[in-house]
């Protein structure tokens, strides 16, 4: 149940509160968006709220990065041994992977710019949203929260921040692929043996190919909940200040704004 059914009258919409999350359209850097679809394809399509596509894209990038060893490559590359690098890529699983990658840059950064432009058309006819939102098995509403509490939580681990401000899909497939990159990096048991002292053992037992997804994992994680929750905040002003405005400011109110009245 929600606070408020829209009628789809208005040709656009500017956000959905569902007990799923928060789906908000807001201004965002095209070059931003399209950086993280570098990092990782499938991430700027999530800081898009654009799911399915993430999703695949996401999923795409694990499986034939792996198929393809690029991740292994970019190690020997960066140890300046270009021979081996070149030596260790598939390139018949390579040649399937660039063009999915270049797709997802290009597509993260038309989208972006595209609901931008929905954005700023959306805030002209400022039609009512829900905010709040009540089912059997959640509750979601709009309000203001922390957003470096939410950077933090998705330090500690990745998607944790998300739950925070409730945003369970993408909490869900962070959390998920952040368990399977875990498992097997063998992360938390070099983490383990470091602190044994054990140094040769924790380098030995890392998997790098699978340890090299974590920057651009947690660092989106981090990025996503801290923005989204800055977002969400001014949302809830804007949604408060919508409400107020129409229940409760008298009809003969003008503001001053220089020598004219507004």
């Amino acid at each position: 149940m929600d606070n408020y059914s829209n009628d789809n009258t208005a040709r656009r919409y500017k956000a959905y509160v569902s007990i799923l999350g928060t789906t908000h359209i807001h201004l965002r850097n095209p070059y931003v968006i399209a950086w993280w679809s570098v990092a990782f394809p499938g991430f700027g399509h999530l800081l898009l709220s654009k799911y399915i596509r993430g999703f695949l894209l996401l999923a795409w990038e694990v499986v034939i990065n792996l198929r393809a060893h690029v991740n292994q490559a970019m190690i020997y590359s960066f140890q300046g041994n270009i021979p081996m690098a070149k030596e260790v890529l598939d390139t018949r699983w390579l040649l399937i992977y660039i063009p999915v990658y270049i797709f997802a840059i290009w597509d993260s950064y038309r989208t972006t710019v595209d609901l931008n432009n929905v954005y700023i058309l959306s805030e002209r006819e400022d039609h009512e949203i829900n905010s709040f939102s009540i089912g059997a098995l959640e509750i979601n509403y709009l309000d203001k929260r922390n957003p470096f509490l939410a950077a933090l939580w998705s330090l500690f681990m990745p998607g944790l921040g998300q739950l925070y401000i409730h945003r369970i899909i993408s909490a869900f497939v962070v959390i998920i692929w952040s368990v399977v990159f875990f498992y097997y990096s063998h992360m938390l048991e070099g983490v383990s043996l470091l602190f044994l002292g054990e140094i040769d053992k924790a380098t030995n037992v890392l998997k790098p190919e699978w340890f090299l997804m974590f920057p651009s994992v947690y660092g989106f994680a981090i990025f996503d909940a801290y923005m989204n929750t800055v977002e969400n905040n001014k949302l809830y002003e804007k949604e408060q200040r919508r409400f107020l405005k129409k229940h409760y400011q008298a009809r003969t109110f003008r503001i001053l704004k220089g020598k004219k009245m507004i």
